[in-house]
């Protein structure tokens, strides 16, 4: 099953993605509780703003990082990871 590059990540209601210098990082905020994103999951969840759909998301971080071979699959997985985890919706 190939995943649809056409669809939209939004941050589901209750989660908020911000930087916590706490943390010295980017975490994701929701009612329970609070995840720390690594690099690669921060600069992918920086460009989830509801207007950018998976493909333009792929785009974007393949035009700063153009020598990373596998950075659409990358991308398509932490889409997969995060709406399992119900942090994303895909429309």
């Amino acid at each position: 099953m190939s995943f649809d590059r056409s669809k939209t990540p939004t941050w589901r209601q209750g989660y908020r993605y911000q930087y916590e210098p706490a943390q010295k990082g980017h975490v994701l905020l929701y009612p329970e509780g609070m995840i720390k994103l690594n690099d690669s999951a921060a600069l992918i969840g920086g460009l989830i703003d509801g207007q950018r759909d998976v493909a333009a998301i792929i785009a974007e971080l393949d035009a700063k990082f153009p020598d990373v071979a596998e950075l659409a699959e990358d991308i398509e997985q932490f889409m997969e990871v995060a709406r399992a985890q119900h942090w994303i919706e895909l429309a």
